[in-house]
């Protein structure tokens, strides 16, 4: 029989941070921090164990929000070091409180009411954790009466108590089975710690296995959750928490995950998490409604990616655990040391200054390259220094969702939204949603007709084409067919070496309103240096955008007015952020409109006035059935239709690049519609050979060699081939 001691003393270990050295100076900031916020807590506490901000009358949320107070509080009551470490007063009245939530508020004679998550995760989540936290401080009696109401709303992985015909996917059933876990620790229950493992298997969950539709991890790196909604920063972080949290439990155990379908998750680290984290910050284009909760900001998010990355090393096998040591280490060391540290609890402080302080770990450089998320309509360009990323949707990725009183002013978010990182970490996380102006994102065409407040529903909207394709791994054709509520637009994005070239056309309006293109809308003190056909913000980079307007301007509103959530409702205070915005006007009910812009990351003044005067990158054509750019041997082109762009035809519609170097041609071809079954490439110039291609490739070598590709079944991914070209003839020599 395996020691349940030894296993609660993991639980406590991962909970508290362990047998630490109290007089560590690095621990100083941790524990004055729980100290501290215990401390409030118990001070805040009414003589009837509640909190006047937390009203428990037919609120669940407010009942979590309790349960997790509780639960804080038990944690410093378990660490040492805390000012309430071991204290049998402050014991005792967290006690007294979770009799008094079981007795009224949360036993098993409950019927669920409101939001299902806050009875079947929330509540259980931190009920658990505390049970563990409180040990031998709860007799018999109250230990079997809180596990009952766990087992009441939470009896396993796979199952909705308030809803036993649907079943968990993604990150619900990752919750589950760390409350499970946590539930078999505090109850010494075998068969529980079982359920737990066998849980994250159940492959109805998309947890250890891909999916092909709805929630959970895709081959191609996506993350999805509610059906449609690209969530790996919201949704996808929590299953990785959870998963880390249920893996390190349950290491060394009988009951030790061993399930090599693990690895989906393992592999997800570097997959589908590191390309959206940038220097520390998990990029908002993946955490949805999240993106409004005040507490819950990039920088959050990323803390709370690095932190579950670190438990995920503890526990992983090589080569995941070193690696994960690395990427980790460089995320804190370029989002400044400091920053992380002067967030993180005990048990975090524990495990993020162990790697920092090995010489023998490396950080990981940010990623460079260019990242395609077919199946949740995302794309990411990183570069040395700065990072780029487009927000598209379609007919099967939701353009926003807009629950629980969150994100009323979503509108616009999957219309072509772009985020633009460089050094300002700030940009997104600081007092950016609430104040922005929504209607004004950048990327986005929209037109200026007032919009009503979303309330509880998530959109899709009816175009096919949403995606696009990659080269190398380097470089990036995406495109964006615009065909919701306000104007039609087709657009295409080209992300090169030290430019992101944008192209806009077909843009036609109707309604009687003005038709705009957002280059860009930044929350800044800088002011903008505005030259003939150019612009340049200092910290940002330069804009080369013929015709546009700009406009400085301060804007103050409150994150109340974006999220009202039970548990994430914004503060009532003003905020106020002074904005640089850049915008093309296409006019009253616009016809086939246009716009060109590039933008220059991280360039000079200097730099980008030489940009506007020696067009480096040149528009190769930019009408409603070809968008096409030439730069330096490369043709990155989005084809709406069959045709010819510089002398390469297409017939059919696809994303194209076609770079020639080095005596060889590589090409890369797309279909983010998802509805052409083929498509042949006619190249400009000829090629003696194929080097290498894909097996759904075929290539006819000539004077014009045609590259014909399998496009049917794809799921948008990208197809290439590498052709030789002719060699020049030897001086003097025949055939």
């Amino acid at each position: 029989m395996h020691d349940f001691d030894t296993l609660r003393a993991t639980a406590l270990d991962l909970l508290t941070g362990g047998d630490i050295d109290t007089s560590d100076p690095v621990y100083a900031g941790p524990l004055a921090r729980l100290s501290e916020r215990a401390g409030g807590w118990l001070a805040a506490m009414t003589p009837g164990l509640t909190w006047p901000d937390l009203p428990l009358d037919d609120s669940p949320g407010n009942v979590s929000g309790s349960y997790g107070r509780l639960r804080r509080i038990a944690t410093a009551w378990a660490t040492p070091g805390t000012a309430q470490h071991g204290d049998d007063a402050v014991a005792a009245r967290v006690v007294a409180a979770l009799d008094l939530l079981y007795e009224r508020h949360y036993n098993e004679r409950l019927p669920e009411t409101g939001n299902w998550w806050f009875w079947e995760i929330g509540t259980p989540a931190e009920l658990g954790r505390a049970c563990v936290l409180l040990g031998g401080r709860l007799d018999t009696g109250r230990l079997e009466a809180y596990l009952g109401a766990i087992d009441r709303f939470c009896p396993d992985a796979g199952r909705r108590a308030g809803n036993p015909a649907a079943c968990e996917a993604g990150a619900n059933l990752a919750d589950k089975a760390y409350i499970v876990a946590l539930r078999g620790v505090a109850g010494r229950s075998a068969a529980k710690l079982a359920a737990a493992r066998d849980g994250l298997s159940d492959v109805r969950g998309g947890v250890f296995h891909y999916v092909e539709s709805g929630d959970g991890f895709y081959r191609d790196g996506s993350f999805i959750q509610h059906g449609d909604v690209a969530y790996t920063g919201s949704y996808g972080l929590s299953l990785l928490i959870a998963v880390a949290g249920t893996l390190a439990l349950l290491h060394g155990s009988p009951w030790e995950v061993t399930d090599p379908g693990r690895a989906v998750v393992l592999d997800a680290v570097e997959r589908s998490f590191a390309p959206f984290v940038h220097d520390g910050l998990l990029m908002d284009t993946v955490r949805g409604r999240a993106v409004t909760r005040q507490r819950f900001s990039d920088r959050v998010a990323g803390h709370a990616a690095i932190g579950a990355v670190l438990l995920l090393a503890r526990c992983a096998p090589e080569p995941y655990r070193g690696r994960f040591a690395e990427l980790a280490k460089g995320w804190i060391e370029r989002g400044g040391r400091g920053s992380y540290l002067e967030r993180a609890d005990v048990p975090e402080t524990r495990r993020a200054v162990a790697v920092l302080d090995d010489k023998t770990i490396e950080a990981a450089p940010g990623p460079v390259g260019h990242f395609v998320f077919p199946s949740m309509d995302r794309v990411v360009h990183r570069r040395p220094g700065w990072s780029f990323a487009i927000s598209l949707s379609s007919r099967r990725v939701a353009a926003y969702e807009a629950i629980n009183g969150e994100n009323p002013h979503g509108w616009y978010t999957g219309d072509g939204m772009t985020y633009l990182y460089t050094g300002d970490l700030d940009q997104f996380g600081d007092g950016f949603w609430p104040t922005v102006n929504p209607y004004r994102l950048p990327g986005t065409t929209v037109d200026t007709r007032e919009r009503e407040d979303l309330s509880f529903r998530a959109d899709r909207p009816d175009n096919a084409w949403a995606g696009g394709a990659v080269l190398e791994g380097r470089y990036g054709a995406a495109a964006m067919e615009l065909t919701g509520a306000g104007p039609r637009a087709r657009k295409s994005w080209f992300c090169l070496d030290t430019a992101v070239v944008a192209l806009g056309n077909g843009i036609t309006g109707s309604g009687g309103h003005s038709v705009e293109t957002v280059v860009e809308n930044r929350a800044t003190d800088a002011e903008p240096y505005l030259g003939d056909g150019w612009a340049h913000l200092a910290g940002v980079g330069g804009y080369v955008m013929e015709g546009a307007h700009s406009l400085v301007e301060t804007r103050t509103a409150r994150w109340r007015d974006i999220n009202a959530g039970e548990d994430t409702r914004g503060a009532s205070r003003p905020v106020t952020r002074r904005y640089v915005t850049f915008w093309f006007d296409h006019g009253v009910d616009p016809v086939d409109a246009s716009y060109s812009y590039v933008l220059l990351p991280n360039a000079s003044r200097e730099r980008t006035r030489a940009f506007r005067g020696s067009r480096p990158i040149r528009v190769a054509a930019n009408t409603p059935l070809v968008q096409a750019v030439r730069m330096r041997g490369l043709l990155a082109a989005t084809f709406w239709a069959a045709g010819e762009v510089d002398g390469v035809r297409v017939d059919a519609p696809c994303t194209l690049l076609v770079r020639r170097a080095g005596g060889r041609v590589v090409v890369a071809v797309a279909d983010p519609s998802r509805t052409i079954d083929a498509v042949t490439v006619t190249l400009d110039r000829p090629a003696r050979g194929v080097a290498q291609a894909d097996d759904t490739v075929s290539v006819r070598p000539g004077g014009h060699p045609a590259v014909t590709v399998a496009l049917g079944g794809s799921l948008g991914r990208t197809h290439t081939a590498e052709l030789s070209v002719y060699a020049p003839r030897s001086p003097g020599g025949g055939r």
